[in-house]
């Protein structure tokens, strides 16, 4: 409730913070953060521009000091802070900064590297480009309104008449109070022929016009890689986002890095990377410099360990850890023609401006008819003063007041009988009369087109898709940024960045391990604690995950880089893992994820398994094999299934060669029976002692004890038969079979 007392206002300290906050958020909307969908351009870059062109800074122009500028701006239009309002106009000039600049700078405006290092604006100096002639050629046209200045003093444009869609153009960002907006750039032909599409077919769907301008065009030539479904996303909604890609070749085997996403820096990537590098989390790099000059203002060199590196790989993951991949927010919120705030979908926005343009076009026409129309006037004033030429003389000379006299005598307008007296001597030569005549006959027909494109929507709609083409045509440029379909990228594992060496992980039977480099270490003699021996070893790289088993069955994962060095005697496996009660570990297996294993016991079961189903984050393990109360037996590799045979002997002497494509591949259970053991034997305690995966045509060497024999394909043949059968026994003296290899 308000209240007066002593001749002040009182008011409620509620509605007065409402009403203050309001007024504050309404001015920040309309008049600072928000683009107009008419010309694109927030109040300061308005201002900017027509200081400019005020100033007679065209492009044909010398350049001036941009402090010129700025101080026109803040005296006449814009009572602001000339540090924002030079930021502005900085951002307008800079090339990496925006699409289609619209001032031509000379001097440090700044540098991807470091867009706000650009000189104070005493040393800076600007004027207008040439595609600025699209937002002010038709300003004194009668094309918009005008409104005061802050003081008064002066009038200014509300909106200045854009020829194109410039909203699209070059795009913009804003914060305002509740809102905000991110308009990405576009190309300028694209959205052109998108308009012209519209103009012709109102009716036309999203889709239709998305083939015509298929997404934004950036600054720079680094690839748009959002999904069609993303960008359409983007233009049915008016909201999004957009995801751009650094372009990379290779050149006698280093990695150059030729176009970055839009801002992105190239000191902050290089920093980024150096930090990967002294953390040592990405070996696959030595070496990284930037070379960037004029000629290539990116460039950004990066040197492999090798070329046995894999390029894209080691791209993917610099594209998820670092600025080479960026994504951009949409949000296609703008102040609309009627003076609201909105989030505007394509055909909307196109929509709306193309009405705009039309009724913007349509005052331009106006006001022209209406120049033509007063200067026809005039025109038909003058001719009636020739006519009559002495008539007229002899009354501007002895009449006292000839205005009146002659708008008495010859029936003329006020505006008439004035031109009439305005004209000089030197006008009143036969010549004259002719170019009057020849004039009047030019504007009727101009007047005449002018009436009727203003009174044929056909003929107003051909003008407006003439002058869009013609603009395009004069303006446009082939897009920047091509839009292409990427996988997704990925960080590498740790276990992917280590670097890959050949080890040799050994096991003992007390269940301490250790890795020593390299793959011909005689693991047996390696050292080992007092009670201890050694139990099983496996030759891998350093870069693979290893697969310990239990005795139950279980499987556990460890990263086979941060296992202790064979210089020591290793460390409890029991400490990595968590080993059910009772439970010790017995077998290794260390390979690449796609690798594949023949999982065997002592029972005569087994199935094939890849490796990459044994691997598990837990350190509880997962169960593989139902082991019973059977043995697992050392995991064999095994490639090309189709054609190998697997050979399986018995303590009992027997042995059994069949084709591995008889046996299942399995995550995880019991398998399928291998070789026939009967009861009688597995009571007596036979049991399967050896597993081999025979490769085609590879001769078996049998080893029992210090004796060994090798066993041809031909040889073989003899012990071949379908799996789950006895198989036959083998020659006296090898019976009791201790290891089965394939020989090539």
């Amino acid at each position: 409730m308000l209240e007066s007392s002593e001749g002040f206002e009182r008011l409620p300290l509620v509605t007065y913070t409402e009403k203050a906050y309001l007024d504050y958020s309404m001015y920040v909307i309309l008049d600072r953060a928000l683009p107009h969908i008419g010309d694109g351009l927030k109040p300061v870059q308005r201002r900017i521009i027509y200081a400019m062109s005020e100033l007679g800074l065209s492009a044909q122009s010398k350049h001036k000091k941009s402090a010129r500028t700025v101080g026109d701006v803040l005296g006449k239009f814009h009572p602001h802070g000339d540090s924002a309002c030079y930021e502005a106009m900085v951002l307008l000039a800079q090339p990496f900064s925006t699409r289609y600049p619209l001032i031509d700078g000379q001097g440090n405006w700044g540098s991807p590297d470091d867009p706000k290092s650009f000189a104070a604006m005493r040393y800076t100096e600007a004027r207008l480009t040439p595609i600025a002639k699209m937002l002010l050629d038709e300003l004194g046209q009668g094309t918009v309104d005008w409104q005061p200045n802050f003081d008064g003093s002066l009038k200014e444009p509300c909106l200045l008449p854009a020829r194109v869609p410039s909203i699209l153009l070059n795009g913009t960002t804003g914060i305002a109070v509740g809102m905000a907006t991110d308009i990405p750039p576009h190309n300028l032909r694209e959205v052109v022929q998108a308009a012209v599409h519209l103009l012709d077919d109102p009716e036309a769907s999203t889709t239709d016009l998305m083939r015509l301008m298929p997404g934004p065009d950036y600054p720079t030539t680094a690839e748009i890689i959002s999904s069609p479904q993303d960008l359409a996303q983007v233009y049915e909604t008016g909201n999004g986002s957009i995801r751009m890609r650094a372009t990379y070749d290779v050149e006698e085997g280093d990695i150059i890095v030729n176009a970055l996403p839009h801002q992105a820096s190239p000191a902050r990537i290089l920093e980024q990377i150096a930090a990967q590098m002294q953390a040592k989390k990405l070996p696959m790099i030595v070496d990284l410099r930037d070379e960037s000059d004029h000629e290539s203002p990116i460039r950004l060199v990066l040197t492999p360990r090798s070329n046995r590196v894999n390029v894209d790989e080691v791209m993917t993951h610099l594209f998820a850890t670092t600025d080479l991949e960026k994504s951009y927010r949409v949000n296609l919120n703008m102040i609309g023609v009627d003076g609201r705030p909105t989030v505007k979908p394509l055909k909307p926005l196109l929509t709306e401006w193309l009405d705009w343009r039309r009724e913007t076009v349509t005052r331009r026409l106006t006001h022209r008819l209406d120049q033509v129309n007063d200067r026809l006037h005039v025109l038909e004033g003058y001719l009636i003063a020739y006519l009559n030429i002495d008539e007229v003389i002899r009354i501007i000379r002895e009449e006292d007041e000839p205005k009146q006299e002659l708008i008495a005598r010859f029936g003329l307008s006020e505006i008439q009988a004035n031109a009439i007296l305005d004209l000089r001597l030197r006008h009143l030569a036969k010549l004259e009369e002719v170019k009057i005549q020849t004039e009047q006959s030019n504007l009727e027909d101009e007047r005449a087109t002018l009436e009727t494109t203003l009174g044929s929507r056909a003929k107003m709609t051909a003008l407006l898709r003439a002058e869009l083409t013609q603009d395009a045509e004069a303006y446009g440029d082939d897009r920047h940024s091509p839009i292409v379909t990427r996988a997704e990228a990925k960080a590498l594992r740790e276990d992917q960045l280590m670097p890959s060496e050949p080890v040799t992980v050994v096991l003992s039977e007390n269940g301490w391990i250790r890795s020593a480099k390299g793959h011909d270490v005689d693991a047996r003699a390696l050292s080992y604690k007092s009670g201890d021996d050694f139990l099983t070893a496996v030759q891998g790289r350093s870069n693979q995950p290893l697969v310990v088993f239990d005795t139950t069955g279980r499987a556990f994962t460890l990263p086979t880089h941060t296992l202790p060095s064979a210089r020591s005697q290793g460390e409890p496996v029991s400490g990595r893992i968590d080993l059910p009660a009772g439970a010790k570990v017995t077998q290794l297996a260390l390979a690449d994820e796609q690798a594949k294993w023949l999982l065997a016991t002592d029972h005569g079961y087994g199935f094939i398994c890849e490796h990459s189903a044994l691997l598990g984050r837990n350190k509880a393990g997962k169960s593989v094999v139902n082991l019973g109360d059977a043995q697992l037996l050392p995991p064999v590799p095994i490639t090309d299934i189709e054609l190998a045979r697997i050979a399986v002997t018995v303590s009992s002497g027997h042995l059994l060669v069949f084709e591995a494509s008889e046996l299942p591949e399995l995550a995880r259970g019991k398998g399928n029976k291998l070789i026939q053991i009967p009861p009688a034997l597995l009571k007596e305690g036979h049991r399967v002692t050896a597993v081999c995966v025979l490769p085609p045509l590879r001769a078996l060497r049998v080893e029992a004890g210090k004796r060994h024999v090798t066993l041809s394909s031909t040889d073989l043949e003899n012990f071949v038969g379908e799996r789950a059968r006895r198989g036959k026994l083998l020659p006296r003296g090898f019976q009791r079979v201790d290891r089965l290899e394939a020989e090539s």
